[in-house]
C-alpha cells in the first residue's frame, strides 16, 4: 500500500511547553495527561477566550487515524445538545493534531474528592442521563462514560465529553475492545457494546455519587457503601440504580432514555426522604 502524504504529520514538530505558543493559542497550563493524549488550558490569542486543547502524542497520530477522528468529530458536532461537549476545530497546527473544546472549570473526577449534596448529586445525574439518553436516540453509543470525562461549567451545568474520541484512543493503544476498564461491564469488556451497557456505566457513577464509593468487578451487589446509601437515598432510586449495574445486560434498562424515565419518576420522593432524614437527624 502506498504510503499516504496527504496529512502534515511531523516527527520535528516543536515541543509543547506551558507559556508557549501553538498557532493562535497560548498554552496556559496542562490539565490532563494520558499515554495517548495531553490536554491543556489555552488562550484564543485572536479571540481572548479560554479553550481546551487535546493533542494526541505524535507516535499515535497516523493518517488512518486522522480518518477515524474526522469521522468521530463529525458524529460528535451532529450530536447537539446542551449537556454535550462540542468541538470547535480539529486540525493541523505546528504539526500538532489538535482538538479544540470550550474549558470546564473541572471534571466530575476532581469534584467527587470533596463531599456532594444529595441535590446536587441527582441534579448532576439528571443532566448526564440526558446527554445519554439524547445520543441514544440518535443511534450513539459513547462507550466510555466515566467521571474524567464528564465536566462541569459554572452554576453546576455538565456536559459529557469524548464522543468517539476516546473510542479511537482505545483502539489505537490497546488495539482492541474500547472503554476503561473498571468503569464498563463485562460484555463491553469482551467487544460487545449496546445503550445498555452505556446504562451500566451511568448506574456506576449515580451509586459512587451516592455512596462516596466505587464498585469493582466482578460487580457483585451489593457494592462496597450499601450501607451508606440504604440510610441516604429512597429505596426506588436504589431500586433504579441496581437494575442499571445489573451483570445481564437484558437486566438492564434498554437505552438511557428508559433510565432517565424512571430517574425523573423518583425525583420527589427522592428529595423528600433526604429532607426527612436531615430533619430527624
Amino acid at each position: 500500500m502506498a504510503k499516504r502524504t496527504d496529512y502534515p504529520i511531523s516527527s520535528d514538530a516543536p515541543r509543547l511547553r506551558v507559556g508557549s505558543r501553538l498557532g493562535k493559542y497560548r498554552l496556559n497550563r496542562r490539565i490532563g495527561q494520558g499515554g495517548f493524549a495531553d490536554v491543556y488550558a489555552a488562550t484564543d490569542t485572536l479571540l481572548s477566550t479560554k479553550v481546551a486543547l487535546k493533542i494526541p502524542n505524535s507516535r499515535w497520530v497516523t493518517p488512518e487515524l486522522i480518518d477515524e477522528f474526522r469521522r468521530e468529530v463529525k458524529l460528535t458536532i451532529e450530536l447537539d445538545h446542551p449537556n454535550i461537549l462540542p468541538i470547535r476545530d480539529a486540525r493541523f497546527i505546528e504539526g500538532h493534531f489538535v482538538i479544540v473544546s470550550p474549558l470546564a472549570k473541572r471534571t466530575l473526577n476532581d469534584r467527587l474528592a470533596k463531599r456532594m449534596r444529595f441535590e446536587l448529586g441527582f441534579e448532576l445525574m439528571s443532566q448526564l442521563l440526558e446527554a445519554v439518553s439524547y445520543a441514544h436516540s440518535m443511534g450513539v453509543i459513547h462507550c466510555d462514560i466515566k467521571p474524567e470525562n464528564i465536566l462541569l461549567f459554572d452554576d453546576d451545568w455538565l456536559r459529557l465529553a469524548d464522543f468517539g474520541i476516546a473510542k479511537v484512543a482505545q483502539q489505537t493503544i490497546n488495539g482492541s475492545g474500547t472503554g476503561t476498564l473498571g468503569y464498563m461491564p463485562p460484555e463491553q469488556a469482551m467487544g460487545k457494546p449496546s445503550t445498555r451497557s452505556d446504562v451500566f456505566s451511568l448506574g456506576l457513577i449515580a451509586y459512587r455519587l451516592f455512596s462516596s464509593k466505587w464498585p469493582e468487578y466482578p460487580f457483585d451487589w451489593p457494592f462496597p457503601g450499601a450501607a451508606t446509601i440504604r440510610k441516604r437515598v429512597h429505596p426506588d432510586l436504589i431500586g433504579i440504580i441496581r437494575k442499571s449495574v445489573a451483570v445481564k445486560p437484558r437486566d438492564r434498562y434498554a437505552d438511557a432514555g428508559k433510565m432517565a424515565s424512571e430517574w425523573e419518576k423518583s425525583r420527589m420522593k427522592a428529595i423528600r426522604h433526604v429532607l426527612r432524614k436531615r430533619k430527624s437527624s
